[in-house]
This record gives structure tokens, C-alpha cells and sequence, in this order.
């Protein structure tokens, strides 16, 4: 069989790897994809679907979510695809909690956030699912939407191909990578760039790379409950766990004083760092988690304890028509302690991208874009 030829090679097709696909193929690059399982079975599949610029810290990362959400959106309506343009609340259950989203409401639009605190009754027709006993305001944010990640990762491929003629190679293994050449299990291919979007994976063909890049890998466990039939979340929930989660509070004063109130009222929660955010499937479906553990190897094995807390937690906030779990997994992804994503160039025309930290979604393509403008 005589040697295929594109211009250029995407390793990997989740999210990333097709944000890729789609930036070089728009650009009139023939392209290829290469994804050693028969369909993506990563984390692009295992996570809530959210696209979240409200979470990213300000400056750069800000505005490649932003650019991002506005990519994705291009996208999303010249596929068909469907998504949630709903925005996001983080309602707020006690003084400490309600002290951050307030400050980070006052200073955010500064910042380039647009948000806004909103008093319960606004929160509440907002989002009927809001538990309102207790509930002392919300942050409002109209940025953030949501997919359902499994139909996305099942339909844009199939999108991709037929709309700008990328080259599917699922279930083909790339084995090495010495440009213009490319081993893989179902034959050998030539390219003149290639791009590797593999998560963790890409230590299998540059394990020196990966020793040395400092990236963690970090376990999460996640819920889905049954269709809630006739019934809209409304915007993504999340609540004030999440405030110590994501980099762009850390702008607020009032934070510090918070963390210390779970670390010494929720215990198990710091420890397993348990944040809880709540998202809308196509089908209406709640995707809910999650849970963090951080390690070389982490555990096979999951925790029902943990699954417990996500839901306890969730009930303090979140009102469903039907609590009923209809699937439970795990997803594995890798982060770096210190940048928000890892970007290398192990040999000339190669470039690796990974690790955006859990933001894959976000992020993914404002970080594709940003690669085709960097070279």
C-alpha cells in the first residue's frame, strides 16, 4: 500500500485535536486525524460540557476563553450542533461565600468579566432549580454556554470531514513521528507538520518530553442523572465550593477567609477537593461532579463516598424534578502546577499541546487559533 500524504497531522481527536482539525482546515490545509481508539473516549467525553470563560483568570487566559466561546459558537451554528447559550449563576448560601461573589461583582467588569450580583428573587427567575431557603444572592455571568460533550465528539468529526474534507484515521496508532513521516498501526503517512493532542498519551511518543514537563494527572469523578423530561436547569448552577476553585477569584480579598471556613467545616470536601457544578444535556439530563485527586497514578478504583458528597452538596443548592443517577464515571486528565496549559516543540515542525488543567472545553479552540498564529 503506497505511503498517504496531507499537509498536516493532528494526534489525538478529542476536543483539542479537533480544534485543531478545524483551524487547519479551514485555512485550506488538507489534514488528518489520527485517534488510536475507534471514537474519543478521553476526558473531552468525561466532563460537564461547559464552556466557562467566567472561571479563567483575567488577561491572556480571559481572553482566549472568551475567543473561544465565540469560535465555538461559529462553529456550533455551521454544524447544526446543538448547545445552551444560558450563561452561569454561582448562588451563595452563607456571609463568607456572598463576601467573595460580591467583591469579585464589583471588581470583575474591571477585569474584563462581564458579571453581576443578582439578589435572590432575581437568582430565583433566573433559575428555577435554585433551592431559595437561604439562598442571599448570586453572581450572574451571560458568557458561558453549554454542549453535551459525548455528541459533539460523535457529530464534528463526521462534520469536519464532510464540510472541509479532513481525513479520519480512528483506531490508527501513531507509533513514531521523524517528519515528513509518520509510523502508525494501519500505515505509514507523510506530513509536513504535525500537532500532538493527546493528553497524557503523548508520553508514549516522546517520553522525555513528558518526564520533564512537569504535568500532574488528576482523577475526577462525575455523575449524570435521567432525563429530567419538560423541564429546564436554566443556566449552568454552581455554588459557593467552586468560588476556591477556579483561578479568577483569587483577585478577591474576602477568598482567604472562605477556604479557611471549609477547610475547617468541610473537611472532606477540602480534601478530596469537591467542588459542585450542575450542567444540562441535550437529552435534559444533569451532568453533576466533581471531585480531584492528584497523582502519577491515579486510583482505578472509585469512591462512593466521594459520589455521596457531590450529591449532598448538590442538594443544599439544586432542586431536580428526579435525583435518580442513571451513570457514574471517572475521567483522568493532566495539568501543569503552573502554567495553565503545556506547549512544547520536541523536533522541528512537531508541537505538543496539552494540559489546559480541566478547561479543554473552554479553552480549546482560542488554543488552536493561537497555535496557527504563533507559526
Amino acid at each position: 500500500m503506497p505511503d498517504r500524504r496531507a499537509d498536516i497531522a493532528i494526534i489525538g481527536g478529542g476536543i483539542l485535536g479537533l480544534a485543531h482539525a478545524w483551524q487547519a482546515a479551514r485555512r485550506g490545509l488538507q489534514t488528518v486525524v489520527f485517534e488510536r481508539r475507534p471514537r474519543a473516549m478521553g476526558a473531552s467525553v468525561r466532563n460537564f460540557g461547559m464552556v466557562w470563560p467566567v472561571g479563567q483568570p483575567s488577561g491572556e487566559m480571559l481572553e482566549t476563553a472568551l475567543r473561544s466561546r465565540d469560535l465555538w459558537i461559529e462553529v456550533l451554528d455551521a454544524s447544526g450542533l446543538p448547545y445552551r447559550p444560558t450563561g452561569s449563576l454561582h448562588a451563595v448560601y452563607n456571609p463568607l461565600e456572598e463576601a467573595v461573589v460580591r467583591e469579585f461583582a464589583e471588581i470583575g467588569p474591571g477585569r474584563g468579566y462581564t458579571c453581576e450580583w443578582v439578589e435572590p428573587e432575581e437568582a430565583l427567575k433566573r433559575s428555577s432549580a435554585l433551592v431559595p431557603d437561604g439562598l442571599r444572592g448570586a453572581l450572574w455571568s451571560p458568557g458561558e454556554l453549554t454542549v453535551d460533550p459525548r455528541r459533539i465528539l460523535a457529530d464534528l468529526p463526521a462534520w469536519l470531514a464532510e464540510r472541509f474534507g479532513v481525513e479520519l484515521q480512528y483506531g490508527s496508532l501513531v507509533r513514531s513521528i521523524g517528519l515528513p513521516r509518520i509510523e502508525t498501526s494501519t500505515g505509514v503517512w507523510h506530513a509536513e507538520r504535525a500537532i500532538v493532542c493527546a493528553g497524557d498519551e503523548f508520553q508514549t511518543l516522546y517520553p522525555e518530553v513528558f518526564s520533564e514537563s512537569g504535568l500532574v494527572r488528576v482523577k475526577l469523578q462525575m455523575l449524570r442523572t435521567v432525563p429530567q423530561q419538560g423541564w429546564e436547569l436554566g443556566p449552568s448552577l454552581a455554588a459557593g465550593l467552586t468560588l476556591r476553585f477556579y483561578k479568577s477569584f483569587q483577585i478577591c480579598s474576602t477568598l482567604p477567609a472562605y477556604r479557611e471556613w471549609v477547610a475547617g467545616n468541610l473537611p472532606e470536601y477540602d480534601a478530596w477537593g469537591i467542588h459542585v457544578l450542575a450542567s444540562q444535556t441535550a437529552d435534559g439530563a444533569i451532568t453533576l461532579g466533581d471531585t480531584h485527586e492528584y497523582g502519577d497514578a491515579p486510583d482505578l478504583f472509585d469512591k462512593t463516598r466521594l459520589d455521596e458528597l457531590v450529591l449532598d452538596y448538590a442538594k443544599r443548592f439544586l432542586r431536580l424534578r428526579d435525583w435518580t443517577v442513571a451513570e457514574r464515571w471517572h475521567g483522568v486528565y493532566c495539568q501543569h502546577p503552573l502554567q495553565p496549559y503545556f506547549r512544547a516543540e520536541p523536533s522541528p515542525g512537531v508541537q505538543i499541546l496539552t494540559g489546559p488543567g480541566g478547561s479543554g472545553m473552554t479553552l480549546s479552540f482560542g488554543l488552536a487559533e493561537r497555535t496557527f498564529q504563533l507559526t
